[in-house]
């Protein structure tokens, strides 16, 4: 069954199409005068139009949800508009004056839908952020439980027959019996687990059930089923069902006699005592795991950053060369999978080596000084033609083929998400705009970021990208000599330009606890930055031995590779994940050479 708009849940990728008639471009923003959505430049002709520049335009999840138009039954010419709350009826404005509704009190009927509405999203966050996830948990917990009880009873079986081992003759009277009365016990047990699965899984059942009786309410199709929604009690979310966890069997060794073959077996009994119960945790203590406040994010905050001040005074030791042939330049790498990467100048040569530098494999492609290639989850390489306006992608048995088509923007930089496999793409146009477009693995786009809520374009020449942990999009901009951050729904969340009079930055990475690593052309250094955009050190400088940082990213073994002009590409290693800046020892460097 296909969900209406308002079912749609928020956090959900779906594409929207533009209301104005004949544009079919994507939705970002909506009218709430109009009750229309609407692209960029509808909004832009909409704000500028004499008629409609004074309507409230704002970014489509935030948009006013609109009302069903019913005609009053009374007054047939006028529209339902108002609540009676002593008559708890829908009323139009006529109807206020009447006698039956002299002296009562009327309420905005727009002001009781944005109540329910924020009620039924509240109670939807609810099952979605504590009961689903607290049952799913039990869920596995349950299962857990099943693999522990059947070690518990292999173990038990195992002893039963190494006692039969030693006094074999006597055993074989008696195995059979016991083994099987092994058998019940545990299948008793595994009854009582499944009885339990089945029992929570009815229960996620009812919370979509739920779920869906909430979006109802989000999108009453006439006024009658809304009287009814506002009449209505409010629906109680039904406690979790109570589990209990197994008491394990024990078995007890019997003795090496003929007489009392079934003693020397031992025998398997379940402990005559209370189950306990498992435990579910508290919502409120869900709810503070899932929102930190803001006392707490801030003490976290200076947690860390005191951390971070105490390992910058480490030490870096440079180890050793390796010379790879075919580049000039070292602008960016991407780092492959089995100990390999590719390394791009600002030539257009584009070299696949070892760890050894031996050149395994060299294209030529339009890119220049920009982040332009990236490897896919799969261990495709993807990189960007910006000449010819489209995305090619190399795979493992190096067959290059046409993957995504830009039409009128040139793409410039393009990272592979690590989260969810996502393409993004930095592109821009040759009368100096710019945009970040996100593409799905089939190379589907899915998402454009241009511009602030304020209608400014966040972009000029994003020639740099990646993605935070978070979800964040980082974007690298020269011409706009800032960092530009915007979150998973492409709102602006900060920009950073850098400590000094003039900040010119390059190759961008973030790793994996969340900070913002960039390079800075114009004091030679690599910026370390939080995910919230706050400078937290110098994290590499000349007098450390990097000179002139173009590129830089961080593996999953918490190596950072930096990329210079001067073809050498140094590799450092991060003793902890959690001081960052603390490093040890250079593993090595790599030096280009044509």
């Amino acid at each position: 069954m296909a969900l209406s708009e308002s079912q749609i849940p928020p956090d959900a990728q779906h594409y929207l199409v533009c209301g104005t008639e004949d544009c079919e471009k994507n939705c970002q923003f909506y009218c709430n005068d109009c009750h229309q959505p609407m692209c960029e430049q509808c909004r832009d002709e909409h704000q500028k139009n004499k008629k409609t520049k004074n309507h409230e335009v704002v970014p489509y999840k935030l948009r006013k949800r609109q009302l069903p138009v019913e005609k009053c039954k009374i007054h047939p010419t006028r529209q339902i508009e108002f609540l009676c709350e002593e008559c708890q009826i829908p009323i139009c404005s006529k109807c206020t004056a009447t006698k039956e509704h002299r002296g009562h009190v009327f309420t905005d009927l727009e002001i009781v839908f944005a109540e329910k509405c924020s009620f039924c999203q509240e109670e939807i966050a609810k099952i979605r952020n504590y009961f689903e996830p607290t049952s799913q948990d039990l869920k596995n917990e349950i299962a857990e439980d099943v693999t522990k009880i059947k070690k518990t009873m292999e173990g038990i079986r195992k002893a039963m027959k190494a006692e039969a081992e030693s006094v074999k003759k006597l055993v074989d009277t008696v195995i059979s019996d016991k083994i099987e009365q092994v058998y019940k016990v545990e299948q008793s047990l595994l009854k009582t687990f499944n009885d339990q699965h089945q029992t929570i899984d009815d229960y996620i059942n009812y919370l979509n059930d739920l779920v869906k009786t909430f979006y109802g309410y989000l999108s009453p199709s006439d006024i009658k089923n809304l009287t009814f929604v506002l009449k209505s009690e409010k629906i109680l979310i039904e406690p979790i069902p109570e589990t209990s966890k197994p008491v394990s069997p024990v078995f007890t060794a019997g003795q090496y006699s003929k007489e009392d073959v079934a003693k020397l077996l031992g025998r398997i009994t379940v402990p005559n005592t209370k189950p306990e119960n498992r435990k579910i945790k508290p919502m409120e203590t869900a709810s503070t795991q899932l929102k930190p406040t803001v006392k707490q994010r801030k003490q976290d905050r200076e947690k860390s950053d005191v951390k971070q001040t105490l390992s910058l005074s480490s030490s870096v030791t440079k180890v050793r060369e390796y010379t790879v042939p075919g580049v000039r330049h070292v602008f960016h790498i991407s780092l492959g999978k089995s100990g390999r990467l590719w390394v791009s100048d600002s030539t257009g040569s584009l070299v696949q080596t070892d760890l050894q530098g031996n050149q395994l494999q060299k294209i030529r492609t339009s890119g220049g000084i920009e982040g332009y290639h990236t490897v896919a989850q799969k261990g495709d390489l993807i990189y960007t033609d910006k000449d010819n306006k489209v995305i090619n992608r190399i795979t493992p048995d190096n067959t290059i083929t046409e993957f995504i088509k830009t039409e009128d923007w040139g793409p410039l930089s393009i990272h592979s998400s690590h989260i969810n496999g996502d393409i993004l793409v930095g592109m821009e146009t040759d009368d100096f705009k710019g945009k970040v477009t996100r593409y799905n693995k089939t190379g589907t786009e899915i998402q454009n970021i241009q511009r602030n809520n304020k209608g400014q374009a966040l972009y000029i020449t994003p020639h740099y990208i990646t993605e935070n942990m978070n979800g964040d999009v980082c974007v690298s901009d020269w011409d706009k000599h800032a960092i530009v951050v915007v979150d998973k729904s492409g709102q602006h969340r900060f920009s950073y330009t850098g400590q000094g009079s003039r900040f010119d930055p390059f190759g961008i990475c973030t790793d994996v606890i969340g900070h913002i690593l960039v390079c800075d052309d114009s004091s030679y250094t690599v910026h370390l930055l939080d995910q919230d955009g706050q400078f937290l050190s110098l994290l590499l400088t000349e007098q450390q031995g990097v000179k002139d940082p173009r590129s830089v990213c961080v593996d999953d073994k918490k190596n950072m590779w930096v990329g210079q002009s001067d073809k050498i590409v140094k590799v450092s290693k991060v003793n902890s994940v959690q001081e960052y800046v603390l490093m040890t020892n250079f593993d090595f460097e790599l030096k280009g050479q044509v």
